[in-house]
């Protein structure tokens, strides 16, 4: 799951920087990613994890595994750190796996019992909305086949909601908590967010762009409101926290179904949290809130996340990483990345006298600037990364912009 999420930050960073280490510590990830594909004998099946003997892995995976596998390979994809050859070994392993989730009706296939499956990306709330229509939005970007595109407006406008609600209706609402799983947990709504993000980015339609664009929004301004938990958390706290997973046997017992699979994990973390007081403290307060920044810091309105800046800072110079157990704090490196990226200006142009202006941006836009009123003139979206040069044609009617794709 992480290592797919993680690679939104490797690869904002390798863009802003073209840090080398950086391209490797990606390639490390997608390394990881094909690995996890290679497990088991199941077309579809992303593990979770394996053990130690290098083989080993639970049987089970999940709509939450499956989307950061595809969002991560994209993302690597997309902001053009493959060679052309690894490009399309990673074009290749990614269709294959979206052509076995299509045969399964898009639910995420088990490699073994106790379930055939575990979990989908039809579910008619925000668990589901952004998640199909991106799959299919990439297939078409990787394949150029155009029936994939006609399957993306399909799902987009598709009614799954109550009150005949749409995929673009739950997108443009944005991310949602489940009060199932608890009272605030960005850390699993962020991935429908990052889908939401690339759908953003993929787009078009100036219609279906907008509403992506306000969904964006919406999930930012929900997620800001976990950004202040950072400050529940005591650095130098000495709670005891226990390493030793294996303390959740205790409330292991055979499955045979999905459901009982969800019990026993249910109570195994019940009894997990009982010996290690602080395994929670930060699961509530390290994990909501750096996942949160994140969130925060995949809206497109730079103005908006500028609004939130000192907040997100806040968040990211709060923790002493080097004293925390769990790994789940590593979205901050995104929101940080992220950050460097919003609205920095990168490039202008001035017209012949000196009365209007062209500027290019790390947010991927272009904006035309009428300098004797001191004020924006327009704005133009379309790149989908930053904008590296722009000019001006000499009667000032066409201005041309280069970004590093596209």
């Amino acid at each position: 799951m992480f290592n797919g999420l993680y690679l939104d930050a490797l690869c904002t960073c390798w863009k802003l920087t073209r840090s080398d280490d950086a391209r490797a510590k990606a390639r490390r990830l997608v390394d990881g990613l094909l690995f996890l594909a290679s497990l088991g004998n199941t077309p579809g099946f992303i593990a979770r994890g394996v053990a130690t003997d290098g083989a080993t892995t639970y049987p089970m995976g999940s709509n939450d595994q499956t989307t950061p596998w595809l969002y991560g390979i994209w993302r690597y994809l997309r902001d053009g750190l493959s060679e052309p050859a690894e490009r399309e070994q990673l074009v290749s392993r990614f269709v294959e796996v979206v052509a076995a989730l299509d045969r399964c009706g898009w639910r995420m296939p088990c490699d073994g019992g106790p379930s055939p499956y575990r979990g989908t990306f039809t579910h008619s709330t925000w668990e589901g909305a952004p998640r199909l229509p991106f799959v299919m939005k990439v297939m078409h970007e990787l394949t150029g086949d155009g029936h994939w595109q006609q399957r993306h407006l399909d799902a987009v406008h598709e009614p799954v909601g109550k009150a005949g609600c749409t995929r673009l209706d739950l997108c443009r609402t944005g991310m949602v908590f489940d009060p199932g799983q608890g009272l605030r947990h960005s850390w699993t709504g962020s991935e429908g967010v990052a889908c939401l993000r690339a759908l953003w980015e993929l787009e078009t339609d100036a219609a279906l762009r907008a509403a992506y664009t306000q969904g964006l929004r919406a999930s930012a301004e929900l997620a800001a409101q976990s950004l202040p938990l950072c400050a529940e958390f005591d650095v130098d706290g000495a709670q005891h926290f226990e390493p030793n997973w294996r303390v959740m046997n205790e409330a292991w017992q055979p499955q045979h179904s999905e459901a009982d699979a969800v019990a026993v994990a249910n109570a195994g973390l019940r009894v997990q949290h009982r010996a290690s007081p602080r395994l929670h403290l930060e699961k509530d307060y390290v994990r909501e809130p750096c996942f949160a920044a994140w969130v925060v810091t995949l809206c497109p309105d730079a103005r908006f996340v500028a609004q939130h800046q000192e907040a997100l800072c806040t968040v990211l110079r709060h923790y002493r990483y080097d004293r925390l157990h769990l790994s789940q704090f590593f979205p901050v490196e995104s929101a940080w990345w992220r950050l460097q990226a919003t609205g920095t200006v990168t490039s202008v142009g001035l017209t012949a006298d000196g009365a209007g202006a062209v500027s290019g941006s790390d947010d991927g836009t272009v904006r035309l600037w009428d300098l004797k009123q001191r004020r924006g003139a327009a704005t133009f979206e379309g790149h989908s990364a930053r904008v590296l040069s722009v000019g001006l044609s000499a009667d000032e009617a066409w201005a041309v912009s280069g970004s590093y794709t596209r």
